[in-house]
């Protein structure tokens, strides 16, 4: 008897709206496919200051923001690929504490000295190890 009483009470007492499981409701997305440029259009990608992926495209670009010559900036990046850093440096060094009107000028100028001067002095260094 006492079961009985219990689902009536249960029965007698009043559900209001805030008692009742809410049940899922459908967020307002659109039904069926979107295009991948509306799918990317909320996420906005950080910008990493364009293709630079290894660090000689770094120096290049920086000895190229430096001389005041981004318009020939990839010049510059195939220099530091090919050319020896600590020539590089010098150069920039020399370039740096002058009062040139075209840097990039000079830093060519320095750069074929200074290359010239290495190219010479290992040619010695081979002549004098072939006497020895």
């Amino acid at each position: 008897m006492s079961t009985a009483k219990t689902q009536s009470t249960v029965s007698n007492q009043s559900v209001g709206p805030s008692d009742r499981p809410s049940q899922p409701t459908a967020p307002n997305k659109p039904v069926g496919f979107q295009s991948a440029q509306g799918l990317f259009a909320n996420y906005k990608l950080e910008d990493k200051g364009g293709y630079i992926t290894r660090e000689f495209q770094d120096y290049g670009y920086r000895l190229a923001i430096e001389l005041g010559d981004l318009p020939h900036k990839s010049l510059y990046i195939k220099m530091a690929k090919q050319i020896e850093r600590g020539i590089l440096e010098k150069a920039l060094s020399f370039v740096a504490d002058s009062q040139a009107d075209s840097k990039a000028r000079l830093f060519m100028w320095k750069v074929k000295q200074l290359r010239e001067e290495a190219k010479t002095k290992t040619e010695t260094q081979l002549k004098n190890k072939k006497k020895s």
